[in-house]
């Protein structure tokens, strides 16, 4: 690496304290307030930053000022439980319901929520959604969902994954395949709760 004006080396410092306390490097506008300088002028120490090999580029699917990271700082990810079957009346991470962990990059669970989870996908029900038997969904923990969102709700002491809509004081649970009726869930139903919305799916496994 090239040798840092005292400026840049302020810069990278900040880069990385911010990043190991927020788990994502901060934006342009953050090291310009940081600074009190301007973001053009807080992107022109981060492009010098990157040609001098302190930053690396990496491909981003969130917000294109976080697009460079720490050259010498290698991926980090957070370890999601992988949940089996979930038996009503346990705690949703009880460890009885734990089959193990799934590695994801925090950088892609950044923005999604605390809690997130992976459940393994049973059956055929929502091949359409190109969800499929063995697969496994990453979940936000929540206990709404609207219309169109596929979840992840508690019926019957089995969780089941299906798209959730409403009809009149009805919830349905819709299945994405064309031999499957829905599920209706009437109101009042004591055992039935959602568990969470998928948010990203992980297959192979």
């Amino acid at each position: 690496m090239r040798e840092l004006t005292g400026r840049q080396r302020q810069v990278l410092a900040f880069i990385r304290t911010f990043t190991e306390r927020h788990d994502v490097p901060p934006t342009v506008r953050e090291i310009g307030q940081h600074f009190r300088v301007t973001p053009r002028a807080a992107f022109d120490h981060l492009r010098a930053l990157e040609k001098k090999g302190a930053l690396r580029r990496r491909p981003t699917a969130g917000r294109t000022s976080r697009v460079l990271t720490l050259a010498d700082r290698g991926p980090v990810t957070r370890e999601v439980p992988v949940l089996g079957r979930i038996a009503a009346g346990a705690p949703l991470l009880a460890e009885e319901n734990r089959e193990g962990s799934l590695p994801i990059g925090v950088e892609w669970l950044a923005g999604k929520g605390e809690e997130i989870f992976a459940l393994r996908v049973r059956g055929e029900s929502m091949v359409n959604a190109h969800i499929v038997d063995g697969d496994l969904v990453l979940v936000r923990r929540q206990e709404s969902a609207e219309p169109g969102d596929i979840v992840v709700a508690l019926l019957d002491n089995e969780a089941t994954v299906k798209r959730f809509e409403r009809k009149r004081d009805a919830v349905l649970l819709k299945p994405e395949h064309p031999t499957m009726p829905p599920i209706v869930v009437r109101p009042g139903r004591k055992d039935f709760k959602i568990l969470g919305k998928v948010i990203g799916l992980v297959r192979g496994f």
